[in-house]
């Protein structure tokens, strides 16, 4: 069978596996879901042994440390998986949701009510959670979903879906509600997108390279969930001891991820005091620093190891413990900084400025703004969805983190007295 009509025969499958799981109650959903928990716990084993296979060729091929980190499952990564599951299965049900209500001197009662979007076709990268976070979320709300991960993971990704087909299953669900392409190569993908009669909408989840091949393929609507390049601003009055320790968790504790930071934005009143101890908090624990002429000659200085940044460093998703400086006149070249140079995901403010900060939050185009917190929390599961299926830097439908609301639609149910139209 070639890649193809496998595509087609899962997107097939998927389809009419979708209309049993959106009738479903929450309750029998939930309970779906906590024996996909459990089934994830009980697999560890089984877990652990094929991502050994997985980052082994990873580190083979020369794969960044950054990047081998992300595809790596441990006992910890395992339990939080199921616990990501767990946690959307505790969730409100968005299906069904009356969001507005009226009528209309006709008669007619209308209501508008949240429905499953039907099919979602997710192409992904390399981190195996992805699998199960995306799975629990369309399931939950009633999404069937059809995904297709790297091949860096492929060993990871189809020991995690068979987990997931056994225990919907054994729970009285099509196995059929999560389709998985057992195909990693460019036809696969290429296949997926063209699948229009069969997926409804489908999501990218990596680099600008995947978004852009996705956008420029797909028959069916895109969401499109972009790399990030992150931003973070010191304004003059910002209280400078608290901001370092917040730049270096944005920056630090999981560069490879897209809420990473990426470029630090000083105003330059404040700039040859703050930034020789801030960024040598940062590259006394490893991180590499490209700067622009000025903040180079603070740092140069200071004694403090840094390049001078290329222009394209300024626009770099570094996905590494990589980080470029720049000084700023103030707020306002700061937003123009950000506007020109990010992928709209999420860029912060470190200020005590009431006006500076209300400023920045209406200039700054992201689809999340921080204002003193590291840009690290833009994550589903510390927005309080659960998991997410990625994040949107698009303006239509949904933006930021992509949960359980974000991927239903909403359907008018107009109600009458065995009306007619006059």
């Amino acid at each position: 069978m070639s890649a193809t009509e496998l595509v087609e025969k899962v997107c097939k499958a998927a389809h009419e596996a979708q209309y049993a799981l959106a009738g479903a109650s929450a309750e029998r959903k939930n309970e779906m879901l906590r024996a996909v928990a459990k089934a994830i716990r009980q697999g560890e084993e089984r877990l652990l042994e094929v991502n050994k296979e997985d980052v082994k060729e990873a580190k083979a091929s020369g794969m960044s440390f950054a990047m081998v980190d992300r595809l790596t499952l441990t006992r910890e990564r395992i339990a939080l998986m199921a616990e990501g599951v767990e946690q959307v299965a505790d969730l409100p049900d968005p299906v069904g949701e009356v969001t507005r209500e009226w009528s209309v001197p006709s008669g007619l009662h209308i209501k508008k009510v949240r429905v499953p979007l039907g099919v979602i076709g997710v192409i992904y990268e390399s981190r195996p959670n992805v699998t199960a976070d995306v799975a629990a979320l369309c399931l939950k709300s009633g999404n069937c979903v059809v995904l297709r991960g790297g091949k860096d993971a492929i060993n990871s990704n189809r020991a995690i879906h068979a987990l997931i087909a056994r225990a919907l299953e054994e729970s009285g669900f099509s196995p059929d509600c999560v389709g998985f392409i057992d195909d990693v190569t460019r036809e696969g993908s290429f296949a997926l997108l063209k699948q229009g009669k069969y997926v409804d909408v489908v999501i990218p989840r990596g680099g600008d390279g995947l978004k852009h091949f996705v956008l420029e393929n797909a028959v069916m609507p895109v969401i499109a969930s972009a790399g990030g390049v992150c931003h973070l601003f010191v304004e003059k009055s910002a209280a400078l001891d608290k901001c370092i320790p917040v730049i270096e968790n944005a920056k630090m504790q999981r560069p490879s991820t897209c809420n990473a930071l990426e470029q630090l934005l000083v105003q330059r009143e404040i700039a040859a005091k703050f930034l020789p101890a801030c960024i040598k908090n940062l590259t006394d624990k490893g991180c590499r620093i490209a700067a622009c002429p000025e903040s180079k000659a603070i740092l140069d200085k200071a004694g403090v190891p840094c390049v001078l940044a290329g222009e394209e460093d300024f626009k770099k998703e570094h996905q590494d413990y990589e980080l470029t400086v720049r000084v700023v006149a103030d707020t306002d070249e700061a937003i123009a900084v950000i506007n020109a140079n990010n992928t709209s995901h999420s860029d912060g403010i470190l200020s005590e400025d009431k006006a500076e900060i209300k400023k920045f939050e209406k200039g700054v185009d992201a689809a999340c703004v921080y204002v003193n917190a590291s840009t690290r929390f833009t994550d589903g599961f510390q927005f309080g969805f659960g998991a997410e299926i990625g994040i949107s830097t698009q303006k239509l439908h949904a933006r930021g983190p992509l949960g359980l609301e974000q991927l239903t639609s909403e359907k008018y149910i107009a109600e009458g007295d065995y009306l007619s139209r006059k």
